[in-house]
């Protein structure tokens, strides 16, 4: 099958439960009630997290695939769930330590974490679900 120049987009999602609590240490409770809401009132509270990545590449001629779905599976499972699945995402995570846990700063740390992990242009696009209305995307321009 030639596929000429076509690049293909292969996606593969993942799903985690983590607690957080959105607070700036900077500032007062105050400032941090009227920037967050109740998210800054209590010392966590969760979410069911949907998380998206989006590989994008040309089909290698010998596997017929872009990257092997095992793989990237595994990458997901290792590198982001196992680190973030039933945490606190604010305590218990090191690689978010001093990061304020908001989708968009998960989705960044996410994105920085796996990137590395993903062979030849790595990510095209990580979609990160923090509710069914809450969600961030970040795309490689």
């Amino acid at each position: 099958m030639n596929t000429g120049h076509t690049r293909i987009r292969l996606m593969r999602r993942a799903s985690f439960c983590a607690s957080h609590h959105l607070y700036n240490p900077d500032y007062d409770k105050a400032w941090n009630e009227a920037v967050y809401g109740k998210c800054a009132r209590t010392n966590g509270h969760g979410h069911n997290y949907q998380l998206e990545v989006s590989v994008e590449g040309t089909i290698d001629p010998q596997t017929g695939m872009i990257i092997n779905l095992t793989d990237l599976k595994r990458i997901l499972e290792d590198v982001i769930v196992s680190k973030v699945d039933h945490y606190h995402l604010n305590h218990d995570v090191p690689f978010l330590k001093g990061v304020i846990p908001t989708t968009e700063n998960l989705a960044l740390a996410f994105w920085q974490e796996l990137d590395p992990h993903i062979p030849g242009n790595g990510l095209h696009k990580l979609t990160l679900w923090e509710t069914e209305k809450n969600i961030v995307e970040i795309v490689r321009t």
